[in-house]
């Protein structure tokens, strides 16, 4: 089901899902709670301080042996909700891709 103007269909989650997230280098880790996911990103709620999240980018973990995860980077905060978006190969260009875009000073 598609809402909220989005490109990628979203589902909505009827109970609550915990999902954790942490840092890419381990040092912390934040409980949060699934509201809606899509191939994209997701809609969070998290618990606790959201500071840790100003992170380039961070892991969502959807097990609790940390198999199951996602790498994220922040997309928006308001309040305790948060909008992550994931992170793949088609979705992220080469760092070198990105000097040749930047313009010239």
């Amino acid at each position: 089901m598609k809402f909220d103007g989005r490109k990628a269909s979203r589902v909505k989650m009827d109970h609550k899902q915990a999902v954790n997230l942490m840092g890419s280098d381990g040092t912390w880790r934040r409980s949060c709670v699934l509201l809606d996911v899509s191939q994209t990103g997701a809609k969070i709620e998290v618990e606790g301080t959201l500071d840790v999240l100003q992170a380039k980018e961070f892991f969502m973990l959807l097990s609790s042996t940390g198999l199951a995860y996602r790498r994220c980077e922040l997309v928006w905060i308001d309040g305790t909700m948060a909008g992550v978006h994931f992170i793949n190969r088609d979705s992220r260009k080469p760092a070198s891709a990105k000097a040749d875009a930047a313009p010239a000073k």
